[in-house]
């Protein structure tokens, strides 16, 4: 039977999993903002593509941490103390864009909103990318020595395989948002975001490629998961190869299926290759974080248990409901607020 370590760290892939795959697609239409919308009104109309949802998309990357704060508290503190000035500017970005959004309405001086337009861009690119270098730092491994503590510094989380995986999950997000600015948007945006998904999505699937083969290259992947990976990590790379193809059909809904799914097995694959470490030591294998010796008490394990059983279905329903509210596209005759 799955033990309550095991079942707090897939619940906390979970998390990271709805987080990448809804704020995902908000960062990439941040990133897309500034080049697809030509004027103010078409610029309005892309923030509100995301507007009724991007700040309830973020809601699960703070549950993600406050479970691993409850969790895995070693992880968290080794976490974010060794990867502070990178969650810093993360986290920077994150409150940048986020006034940006409330702030660009304020005055309608060319010049000032134009300022927003590109705090959001920087706002989206940045988190896109570092995610990326994050994810990709925990699976290849961090300086951590025996008690716990990384001892390296910035610059070593910015190598080779970590940017690889950043450059991928920033132009996977790109895609994501661009797909779904068609999904809901009219012309003369759609078809400026299927230009887009066209020109970004060749390039996202030729840098998720490339992220599967270094991670075969600089990390143990090989050795844990055998030259057969396995379903999952084929679904990542197949299904951005089947999201070409539908976009390639004008099938957007579809692509917009398969980018989700992508960036799901993606997420999965990640942890799977971690499982049971949640942060590797590239001084010692023994020294890594696990899903032991980085957890809290049996007891808060059962209790933060009950808990999530209660609430996690509330948050997906409340959620669930708020999607199919705004479901509709961003039209001439929507009233535009920001």
């Amino acid at each position: 039977m799955m033990d309550l370590n095991t079942l707090w760290f897939v619940l906390i892939v979970v998390l990271f999993i709805g987080f990448f795959v809804l704020e995902g697609f908000d960062y990439g239409v941040g990133i897309l903002l500034p080049f697809l919308g030509r004027t103010d009104t078409e610029r309005r109309r892309i923030i509100h593509t995301i507007g009724p949802v991007w700040d309830g998309n973020e809601v699960w990357i703070i549950t993600a941490g406050g479970a691993m704060f409850a969790a895995f508290p070693h992880w968290y503190a080794t976490l974010f103390s060794g990867f502070y000035l990178a969650l810093f500017l993360l986290l920077a970005a994150l409150i940048v864009r986020g006034v940006a959004f409330e702030f660009r309405s304020k005055d309608r001086h060319p010049t000032w909103r134009a300022t927003w337009d590109w705090m959001i861009f920087v706002g989206s690119a940045v988190p896109a990318l570092l995610w990326g270098v994050a994810l990709g730092n925990l699976l290849r491994g961090v300086p951590i020595d025996a008690d716990m503590h990384y001892v390296g510094g910035f610059f070593d989380l910015l190598n080779p395989y970590a940017l690889i995986c950043g450059v991928a999950s920033f132009t996977a997000f790109t895609t994501h948002g661009a797909i779904f600015l068609n999904l809901k948007s009219t012309d003369p945006i759609r078809t400026r975001a299927l230009r887009a998904t066209r020109t970004v999505g060749p390039l996202a699937t030729a840098a998720v490629l490339a992220f599967a083969a270094a991670t075969y290259a600089w990390t143990d992947a090989f050795a844990r998961l055998g030259v057969n990976p396995g379903l999952v990590p084929m679904t990542a790379v197949g299904s951005m190869l089947a999201a070409g193809v539908f976009v390639h059909r004008a099938r957007l809904g579809w692509a917009f299926a398969m980018t989700c799914l992508a960036i799901a097995t993606s997420t999965i694959t990640i942890f799977m290759a971690l499982y049971p470490r949640v942060m590797v030591s590239s001084l010692n294998a023994d020294w890594s974080l696990t899903i032991y010796n980085a957890s809290s008490t049996p007891y808060t394990l059962t209790i933060m248990s009950v808990i999530a059983l209660i609430f996690v279905p509330i948050v997906l329903l409340y959620q669930g409901w708020t999607y199919w509210v705004f479901r509709h596209r961003v039209t001439a005759d929507t009233p535009l607020e920001y």
